[in-house]
């Protein structure tokens, strides 16, 4: 089981923004749509690549390599050439800080 690692205090990520952090290795992107938070793995399912650095639409983010979309919000792959969905995570707020682990192994 991963520990909680802090992304950055909850009030320093706006709407709209979003930052990568290292857990046990995973990177993991958390996102702020809207005032909730959301983490994905920063991973493209349909060849391994970064995600971010594509554009975010609404609670969507597009692979900046081929253009596959993932819902932010359920990780799901939305477009074609990727099919299967990016790990989501568990957000925390915990003392004004904002974290997240990683819990596939749990």
């Amino acid at each position: 089981m991963s520990d909680w690692v802090s992304v950055a205090r909850a009030d320093e990520l706006a709407p709209g923004e979003w930052r990568v952090v290292d857990v046990d290795g995973a990177q993991i992107a958390v996102f702020n749509l809207g005032g909730v938070y959301h983490a994905i793995e920063d991973v493209c399912t349909h060849d391994g690549g970064q995600l971010t650095g594509g554009s975010v639409e609404g609670a969507e983010i597009v692979c900046p390599r081929h253009g596959a979309r993932f819902c932010i919000r359920t990780g799901a792959a939305l477009t074609a050439p990727a099919y299967e969905a990016t790990a989501v995570f568990p957000v925390r707020i915990e003392n004004g800080e904002l974290q997240v682990r990683d819990d596939r192994w749990d």
